[in-house]
């Protein structure tokens, strides 16, 4: 092989470009890889030449550039393009990719790996896949495990429908994240400009009548029913259609701390909480609404209930273990299906809507006042509670239709209950394991525009995540987020279960609880400064909402801040 520079036209980089162009995308997420020039040499002609090409943004860690499709995908829902390096970027993005997939979102992920290591005819790849990056088998075989699906384009001539193939599928539910591997020898090959026919949204499926008429009167015949859902309010419409719905035949609505997202409104009367345990032997009729694992642990079926699963697709391909205890599936688009129903909330008992109105009422006004109870005793506590943090952030976003972007784990229960968020897409839970939510929390505010966006994140969570890396692209592209440290000082999770499982063992005796001290961390907020972002250090009750103000005023006026709170819990 004789090395020579690229000749001008068309390659293998122009019908990448062309392809996501036809895919709709409106952004490529890219981690750089030296794979990628074809593709940087055909955006910069078309730069040059007035062309159209997806947005470009430049991203120096895997984990941002997945995390920000994810966050982008999560309020437009349509699939992105995302391309990283070689199998060793795909492995370092792998975390954020399988996030993806359990939050629902598409995306087409791409990568490459040489095929001739310098062998063959045409331009030498370079030595690097031959000496460090190749993986067996390639890296499409190492995606199958995290991705929907998952390819090689093993030819030019297929390329741009290999792409958008993988973008309809991506798109289809369940959405999820579809990979692509196209070596790079096909990337620098001529490419004839045969485009891929532009993609279009999913088709819808329905429910037919004849499988909705008898869930209706199951519903109608029901005493206590309860809907349980994790995340209705994922798909378009689901959040309106689901208060639509419950409100039609007042029926309470429960939000386990499984919820991935907003679901229905926090301060609504039928809003019935995070616990599914007291409606295990109380409720007759329970209806999973894109619920995929409601009960833990699985085995605990409840006493009387019959169980209907409204849910486009019930059986997760991805979950290994999966139970639903179903005696009825509605399989139809969900939003579609709980119209549906809902137009036949009629002739109903009212002796037993009234009842079950009667108790709701009652729950909700007894949740309202230990969430006041909870609020009143965080304000005279001597230190900072988690819980006035919470409530804090609430009140001043009130107003503002703001989102919050949750990487708690100590404090996602926290989080939820007095945040209350109340609109569609205003809320959001990090899947898939720790270290995305500042990326996350980016790419919703790429798609979110003016509307402010704030993470609330864990000592811990902070440390996992990328973090010089997310802050460069928050400043480079100008998206500017509140981020909220709950840090009390300790992998409190961690150190919970230590002593769960040994109450009187070693550790308990000695004091020596390893696995958990965040205590020699500096100051949190300090990483920011470089950067020129607003940061606070909080530890005091007084000086926790005019931070807040200060931190949310300089968000509004375009900088990033950050302020770590020095939680006592």
């Amino acid at each position: 092989m004789t090395d020579s520079s690229n000749k001008p036209g068309a390659d293998g980089g122009d019908a990448v470009v062309s392809a996501f162009n036809a895919v709709g995308a409106d952004y490529i997420f890219c981690s750089s890889g030296s794979e990628w020039a074809p593709v940087w040499e055909s955006l910069a002609r078309r730069h040059r030449d007035g062309e159209p090409a997806p947005e470009y943004l430049d991203l120096t860690h895997e984990t941002v550039a997945v995390g920000m499709a994810t966050g982008y995908g999560l309020v437009k829902r349509r699939p992105q393009g995302v391309l990283l390096h070689a199998a060793p970027g795909l492995l370092q993005g792998s975390m954020a990719v399988h996030g993806a997939l359990l939050a629902g979102v598409p995306m087409l992920v791409a990568s490459s790996e040489s095929t001739t290591y310098g062998d063959g005819p045409g331009q030498d790849p370079g030595g690097q896949w031959y000496r460090n990056l190749s993986i067996v088998g390639g890296p499409h075989h190492v995606a199958q495990p995290f991705t929907k699906w998952a390819n090689e384009a093993a030819d030019i001539s297929t390329l741009p429908t290999m792409i958008t193939r993988a973008a309809e599928l991506a798109w289809r539910a369940p959405a999820g994240p579809a990979y692509l591997n196209i070596p790079l020898e096909i990337l620098l090959e001529d490419w004839d400009g045969r485009e891929a026919k532009p993609i279009v949204p999913p088709g819808s499926t329905h429910s037919s009548p004849e499988e909705v008429d008898p869930v209706a009167a199951m519903i109608r015949g029901a005493k206590n029913p309860v809907i349980v859902t994790e995340t209705a309010g994922r798909e378009a419409g689901g959040f309106e259609a689901l208060v639509a719905f419950a409100e039609a035949w007042n029926i309470p609505v429960v939000e386990p701390d499984s919820a991935v997202c907003g679901n229905f409104p926090r301060t609504h009367p039928l809003h019935a909480g995070s616990d599914i345990g007291p409606w295990m032997d109380e409720a007759d009729l329970i209806l999973l609404v894109n619920c995929r694992a409601p009960f833990y642990p699985p085995s605990r079926k409840p006493s009387k209930a019959k169980i209907v699963v409204i849910d486009q697709v019930p059986q997760r391909p991805h979950i290994v273990y999966q139970v639903l205890f179903a005696d009825v599936y509605l399989e139809g688009n969900v939003a579609n299906t709980l119209r549906q129903l809902a137009k036949r909330a009629k002739d109903l008992d009212d002796a037993a809507v009234t009842a079950r109105r009667s108790a709701q009422e009652e729950r909700h006004a007894t949740e309202r006042a230990a969430i006041a109870a909870a609020e009143t005793s965080a304000e005279q506590s001597e230190g900072v509670d988690s819980v006035l943090v919470a409530a804090t952030l609430r009140r001043l976003l009130d107003g503002k239709d703001g989102v919050v972007v949750d990487e708690t784990i100590t404090h996602s229960r926290v989080v939820k209950r007095h945040l209350r968020t109340a609109d569609p897409d205003s809320y959001f839970y990090v899947q898939g394991g720790l270290g995305q939510g500042i990326a996350v929390a980016l790419g919703v505010k790429l798609a979110a525009g003016e509307r402010p966006v704030v993470l609330t994140i864990g000592d811990g969570a902070l440390a996992y995540n990328p973090v010089i890396q997310s802050y460069d692209a928050a400043k480079a592209y100008e998206l500017p987020v509140l981020i909220v440290v709950f840090n009390n000082r300790v992998y409190k999770s961690m150190n919970l279960n230590h002593r769960r499982f040994y109450p009187e063992g070693a550790a308990a005796e000695t004091g020596e609880w390893l696995g958990t001290d965040l205590h020699r961390l500096p100051r949190l907020a300090a990483f920011a400064e470089p950067f020129g972002m607003h940061t606070e250090t909080v530890d005091t009750t007084d000086a926790l909402a005019p931070a807040l103000e200060r931190a949310l005023k300089a968000v509004a006026e375009g900088t990033t801040a950050v302020v770590d709170v020095l939680v006592t819990r």
